[in-house]
């Protein structure tokens, strides 16, 4: 059996369906997110390095390595093999939290600096604060929406000593 030669060579081979992301993912909502986090967060990082305000190219640069892990984690389904994680609620601390830091370095480095390449930096980081306070947002639905499911709907109330001495006599 022969395999048509336009097929063997548009597909790509095996091992490399382990290293590409899901294309399902890069399509989805949080992939989009997850992509313009990260790309964002290079650009802010050649920014400040060649910026008088180079003192900040830290955070944009772990940022970057994050959103790019997570990015692959999830296209690669690695959220599903790894139940010990409780993904949502790590990918939630990390938008918070580079919410936070970018608009702080933004406004420090529009403020204080001049030069044209600290000023880029900082409008970036303003994109990249919004980008991640939407991400934030998203997330925070999705933890409220599991955190509904998984409680019972009318909780237990504790019993009493005088309930347990009743079931005890029967």
């Amino acid at each position: 059996m022969e395999e048509d030669p336009e097929t063997a060579e548009s597909a790509p081979p095996p091992e490399l369906h382990t290293v590409l992301p899901h294309i399902g993912f890069v399509r989805s909502r949080k992939g989009k997110l997850l992509l313009a986090e990260s790309v964002l967060s290079f650009i802010i990082f050649v920014c400040y390095i060649s910026s008088l305000s180079s003192s900040f190219m830290m955070a944009p640069l772990l940022e970057f390595l994050v959103a790019l892990f997570l990015f692959f984690a999830y296209a690669s389904q690695l959220n599903e093999k790894f139940k010990g994680v409780y993904w949502p609620l790590a990918d939630f601390l990390r938008c918070v939290t580079a919410a936070i830091i970018y608009f702080a370095i933004s406004i420090a480095a529009v403020a204080k600096y001049n030069d044209a390449a600290s000023k880029a930096g900082g409008v970036f980081g303003f994109v990249a604060t919004i980008v991640f306070a939407i991400d934030c947002y998203i997330t925070f639905n999705e933890l409220m929406t599991f955190l509904k499911h998984s409680s019972p709907a009318t909780p237990e109330r504790p019993k009493t000593e005088d309930e347990d001495s009743d079931s005890d006599a029967n």
